[in-house]
Parts: C-alpha cells; sequence; structure tokens
C-alpha cells in the first residue's frame, strides 16, 4: 500500500511544471507593472515579494480620465508546452475579481485571459487553457481559445469598472496535464 502511495506522488510531481515559486529569495524586479497610466489613467499598482516570501500586487484603481486598470507581468520563454492543458496558480486576494492572462509571444498585441474571484484565503485555481480567450483592450476577439503551443508572458490584471484598492499575494503558478 505505501508503494502504491508513493508512485502516485511522483506521478502528480511529474504532471505539473513549476513556472514560478515565490519565496523570500524571489526577484520582484522581473515583475512589471503596466497600469491605465499609459492611457492617461491615474490608478497605481506596485508588486513586491512580502515578508512570507510571497508576491504581492496592490494598489489603487482609479476611473480619473477613462482608466480603470492595473497589472503586472512577468517575462518568460516557454517553448513546446502542448503537452500541458491548464494553468495552476495558488492565490489570496481581497475577494475581487482578477484576470490571469498570458500571451503566446510577448509582441502580440493580444492577451488570452481566464477571470477569477478571490476570496481572504489562500486558494488554488485550475485555468483550463480551452477556457482562456482572447482580448485586445478589453474586448473580446472572435479567435479561437489559447491553444498552449508557447508561452511569453503570464500577467494579472484587475479592472473592475470601478475605483476601489486591491490586493493579491501570489504563491505559486504552474502548468499541467
Amino acid at each position: 500500500m505505501l508503494y502504491q502511495i508513493h508512485i502516485l506522488i511522483v506521478t502528480i510531481m511529474i504532471t505539473n511544471e513549476l513556472i514560478f515559486d515565490f519565496n523570500q529569495q524571489s526577484n520582484s524586479s522581473e515583475w512589471v507593472i503596466l497600469d491605465d497610466v499609459v492611457m492617461g489613467g491615474s490608478s497605481y499598482g506596485d508588486f513586491q515579494v512580502n515578508k512570507n516570501g510571497h508576491g504581492q500586487f496592490f494598489g489603487a484603481i482609479s476611473t480619473e480620465n477613462n482608466g480603470g486598470f492595473s497589472s503586472v507581468r512577468y517575462r518568460l520563454n516557454k517553448e513546446n508546452i502542448e503537452k500541458y492543458s491548464k494553468f495552476i496558480i495558488t492565490v489570496k486576494g481581497d475577494e475581487k475579481a482578477y484576470q490571469f492572462r498570458v500571451k503566446n509571444s510577448r509582441n502580440d498585441s493580444h492577451s488570452y485571459i481566464s477571470i477569477f474571484q478571490t476570496t481572504s484565503s489562500w486558494q488554488t485555481i485550475e485555468i483550463p487553457f480551452s477556457e482562456m480567450y482572447p482580448v485586445f483592450r478589453g474586448r473580446k476577439l472572435g479567435e479561437e481559445t489559447y491553444q498552449g503551443k508557447q508561452l511569453q508572458e503570464i500577467a494579472f490584471l484587475i479592472g473592475n469598472k470601478k475605483a476601489e484598492n486591491f490586493r493579491l499575494e501570489i504563491d505559486k503558478i504552474e502548468i499541467s496535464k
């Protein structure tokens, strides 16, 4: 019986690939903020690794000057991820909705997104590639969903069409079969 359990644990570990796992030594400078100020808005976002070793995305959304969003992005280069079918993110939030966003290429103008609702407790959220739809500047495009062929950018965005403070803690991001 113990032998069977050991094999199950090994199988689970092999099917997930870590994209980012935050800890106190994580370099938060690789995570870049992009707010609505690029379009004349006045929202403010920041990102840091907190004292518990979690990534922390926080700030304030303003709807003034047609604003209303803040995002944090991380660039990577994952080729040939077709053997995977979903993202797994471990987060703790503020009971607000956020977007998890990915790009095939950092040069793409559109992102593939999934909207998730946070709680004030740690939660593990599975996001199937097939449920991530393409968006450009907040508008849904009529193209196919994320195919998971490659991955060059991941991001978190908040933009709930209202002025609000926000805080999202991120423990890890994985891809899985």
